[in-house]
């Protein structure tokens, strides 16, 4: 007789900050009370906007033991909890400040402005059936205002307005990285790796800075070199992508976004952990989608120039923001980050900050001061980060998840396959493979 094991239980944090997308929110706490898995709780973190806070506490109910805005009711899956974001101004802060609260074995993280079909939590549910795996990420379909995809706006660089890129293989595959929009993690993870790393993420409408999922991922396998990342092109969520994003000056502004923030993730991880993904990403998917481009451009297709020069637009705006963060952080100067250590799930507070150096305790593979001071267990285990330091590695365009290897968890555990590169891309909607298949 086989005994089925219980789904494990999965908390849905979504991080808002403005009342300038109300009605998505209103969307996207309902495309998880929708789920053919519930939930086991929604949480609402708001950052330090008190009157979106009232207006949310309102909307959902009042009451819960924490203070926050509880909406009750017997159904599985209709619980939504309104809370403040308990650290500094911030995504990263926000999402510890959800995982702190949450009750769930798995935690997820859902964008604001963003909607989840209804199988979303079971898929990922399915990929933690291997004790190995601490994350599983999705596939991001981008909601474009217009209706319709730019003709000029290359699918290699979705990763621009927060979707999944051409260059990943379809189905369920091995990677560095989840992306955090559309990502889960086992409680686990951030007992053994410590919450993100404020500092490097989002601060509401500043620059589209990013790349804290990527640090914590690095993080994690550091901490357990056995564990497995996973992403399911099947837990699908549909992302809006508004009408300002859709223009050029987002595009550049977001590319060299992203290369500020790789300098300061290479700075802290080390080049060869933090950029290993995006050599392949540079070297074999945007060529290729350069040689589509100017294919379709001799071809009279639309479009087909415009996307060729926006990838290498696209590039050049990568490198030159990794080049001024990695001059910056030679220099002592950049951004300061802060590794909030666990307890009792994660700290919502952040517990030190400290800039990497070029050379010293933290170059030769030493936790660095701050993070000494931060150093406390749970469940046994200790949650100080490890940092190391490398110099500056060629600058790259730098997607925010890039699979390393296709194929079942069981191979991926292994080693796996080597990478390909994705002919159809993810976002175009690529097959799912069954589990246990390898990618096609």
């Amino acid at each position: 007789m086989t005994v089925r094991t219980p789904p494990v239980r999965i908390s849905v944090v979504i991080c808002v900050y403005t009342e300038d997308r109300w009605d998505d929110i209103l969307a996207a706490v309902a495309s998880v009370r929708d789920q053919s898995l519930p939930a086991l709780e929604t949480l609402l973190v708001v950052d330090h906007n008190p009157r979106l806070l009232r207006r949310l506490t309102d909307h959902y109910g009042r009451g819960g033991a924490d203070g926050g805005g509880r909406s009750g009711g017997a159904d599985a899956g209709q619980e939504v909890r309104v809370l403040a974001n308990a650290g500094p101004r911030g995504l990263s802060s926000g999402r510890n400040t959800g995982i702190a609260a949450s009750g769930g074995e798995v935690i997820a993280f859902l964008d604001d402005d963003a909607v989840a079909e209804r199988d979303w939590l079971r898929h990922f549910a399915a990929g933690y059936d291997d004790p190995r795996v601490m994350a599983v990420g999705g596939r991001t379909v981008p909601r474009w205002a217009s209706r319709r995809r730019p003709v000029w706006f290359p699918e290699e660089f979705d990763w621009v307005v927060g979707c999944t890129y051409r260059g990943l293989p379809p189905g369920r595959v091995r990677v560095r990285n989840v992306l955090g929009g559309n990502a889960s993690f086992r409680r686990e993870a951030f007992a053994l790796a410590g919450g993100f790393a404020t500092g490097i993420g989002r601060d509401g409408d500043k620059r589209p800075l990013g790349c804290e999922e990527t640090e914590l991922c690095i993080r994690l396998t550091r901490a357990r070199p056995d564990a497995v990342l996973l992403i399911d092109d099947r837990a699908v969520i549909h992302h809006k992508v508004p009408a300002a994003r859709e223009r050029f000056a987002y595009f550049r502004s977001r590319a060299y976004a992203e290369g500020l923030s790789k300098a300061l993730v290479a700075r802290s991880v080390g080049a060869q952990d933090g950029l290993s993904a995006e050599r392949r990403y540079t070297t074999r998917v945007l060529p290729a989608g350069v040689a589509r481009g100017v294919r379709d451009a001799l071809l009279g297709r639309a479009g087909g120039a415009g996307r060729a020069a926006a990838i290498v637009a696209g590039v050049a705006a990568a490198t030159g923001g990794y080049v001024i963060g990695s001059a910056r952080a030679r220099r002592g100067g950049g951004p300061r980050f802060t590794i909030p250590a666990a307890a009792e799930g994660v700290s919502a507070a952040p517990v030190g900050s400290y800039s990497v150096p070029e050379s010293g305790p933290a170059a030769a593979g030493a936790t660095p001061p701050a993070a000494r001071e931060a150093h406390t267990t749970f469940a046994g285990r200790p949650a100080t980060p490890e940092v190391t330091s490398a110099g500056p590695d060629r600058a790259l365009a730098m997607p925010e998840n890039t699979a390393s290897a296709p194929g079942d968890t069981a191979a991926a555990a292994r080693g796996g396959a080597a990478a390909r590169e994705g002919t159809d891309g993810v976002s175009g909607g690529g097959r799912p493979e069954s589990r246990g298949e390898g990618a096609a």
